[in-house]
């Protein structure tokens, strides 16, 4: 829930509409660009051992096609809190758009409404 929660900060910040639309569970077979990516990335790494992180990322920042994909990886070493817990008030309140079908997977993250003057 953290997820939507700083969603809505973004959409607050920039005033932007976001849309998000999950593939639903068991369902990545379906996903064009990970069949795109995933498939060449794991060609890249054969036979090599992914003995670390870096060697992970560079692997997959090598990643390259004859038809022109190229990949650019980096790893994200921030470090962030566990733990946190979002009362359901606040989640209740998230400017959440769900949509018609699967509102669970598919919604927009709605900016706050300007003050009329």
């Amino acid at each position: 829930m953290l997820w939507k929660v700083e969603l809505a900060r973004l959409a607050e910040r920039t005033g932007l509409h976001i849309t998000v639309c999950h593939f639903p569970p068991g369902t990545s077979k379906w996903n064009k660009i990970e069949h795109r990516l995933w498939s060449n990335v794991t060609m890249n790494w054969r036979g090599r051992p992914l003995t670390s992180h870096e060697v992970v990322v560079n692997l997959i920042g090598s990643t390259t096609t004859s038809s022109g994909l190229t990949v650019r990886a980096e790893r994200d070493t921030g470090i962030y809190p566990k733990g946190i817990k979002i009362a359901k008030k606040v989640i209740d309140s998230l400017p959440l758009q769900r949509h018609d079908f699967h509102g669970d997977w598919n919604y927009t993250v709605n900016p706050p409404e300007e003050e009329a003057n």
